[in-house]
């Protein structure tokens, strides 16, 4: 997907170039600075002290050497001093400066950590909302995959009430018995056999709708794939001729890739993954009903058994289609995340 955060090390992220949150000298400091040089070797120290230095709120490039990627990008952020010393458009500018070198070099793929949340002090909830707005501002108008690397889970942080709140109201809902998942829906043949159901988070199964053949009317396996109601990727592209919106425009706001756009385009009876389903549902903006109509036309369904659906389910009622803030709940949640 264009923008994923991931639980990860930088240094052993496998994409054309990782950004360094470096310090003004370039030569090497602690955290991650540290780690890219440690792992990188001594070669790229000797090409840093070729650069004179970065100023702070910029960014340079240089050769990856012993790490599994391109280039290192190292961006200079700025230490926090209480916000009003222009802390945050320093930061906008590091990564708008480090994006537009991955561009000018043909990367498709960066990872970044989260600059100036360390060392520098800087706030780890604004750091994170800084760097997803500004990043997700830059996908809007560019084709490329950006990974938001979060070494270690406590550096990571979304707002305490959000987070507050989201767990209020997956308690209120959440079906610990899983009785959704096992009466509120069709029962699949093999279920209805063995008296076995499904009870596994986001397997919930449901049948492609069709009309029924009339009273004593054999109906032939063509005749039932004729009459089966409008599919996924119908539905799809009449709701974003409805919206005004253009493809690219419907396929960036739900965080997806331009090629798989291509290939649910061009194929009618294309079924998506539950995620990617429910990305494009919350890019159009549709009401909860709408959504869960959209999500059946793939072949699943929302339940209260799942927390997935339930954190969805939570962002729609409250009319927050922000895609990129929903996949930071997901992620606090350890939920998988919207989009490709």
């Amino acid at each position: 997907m264009p923008l994923q955060i991931v639980r990860n090390d930088i240094t052993k992220m496998h994409v054309d170039a990782i950004v360094n949150a470096a310090n003004s000298s370039l030569l090497g400091g602690g955290g991650v600075d540290g780690c890219i040089h440690r792992a990188a070797g001594p070669e790229l120290l000797e090409e840093c002290r070729t650069l004179g230095g970065c100023k702070t709120g910029s960014a340079k490039i240089t050769k990856a050497y012993g790490l599994p990627c391109k280039y290192v990008i190292h961006a200079v952020g700025p230490r926090w001093q209480g916000g009003d010393c222009g802390e945050r458009e320093l930061l906008i500018s590091c990564y708008r400066t480090a994006l537009s070198l991955a561009r000018e070099n043909s990367c498709e793929t960066v990872a970044f950590p989260l600059i100036a949340s360390g060392v520098y002090g800087y706030p780890k909830e604004e750091a994170l909302r800084t760097a997803v707005d500004t990043i997700s501002e830059f996908l809007f108008q560019n084709d490329m995959t950006v990974y938001l690397v979060i070494f270690d889970k406590k550096a990571y942080q979304i707002s305490g009430k959000l987070f507050a709140d989201i767990a209020e109201y997956i308690d209120d809902h959440y079906v610990e018995s899983h009785a959704e998942t096992r009466y509120n829906r069709m029962l699949w043949p093999d279920e209805l056999e063995t008296g076995v159901f499904s009870s596994q988070p986001g397997s919930e199964r449901i049948y492609p709708a069709y009309s029924a053949p009339a009273p004593g009317m054999p109906l032939s396996l063509h005749d039932a794939l004729q009459q089966m109601d409008e599919s996924f990727s119908e539905m799809l592209l009449r709701k974003i001729d409805e919206s005004g919106m253009t493809d690219a425009e419907c396929y960036k706001k739900a965080n997806i890739d331009r090629k798989l756009f291509s290939k649910i385009r061009s194929d009618r009876l294309y079924k998506p993954s539950k995620p990617t389903a429910i990305a494009f549902a919350i890019a159009l903006e549709l009401p909860l009903e709408e959504a869960k109509d959209m999500l059946k036309k793939a072949g699943f369904a929302f339940s209260h058994s799942n927390k997935f659906d339930i954190i969805i389910e939570y962002f729609i009622r409250n009319g927050n289609y922000n895609i990129f803030e929903i996949n930071e709940a997901l992620f606090a949640f350890d939920q998988s995340l919207l989009g490709t």
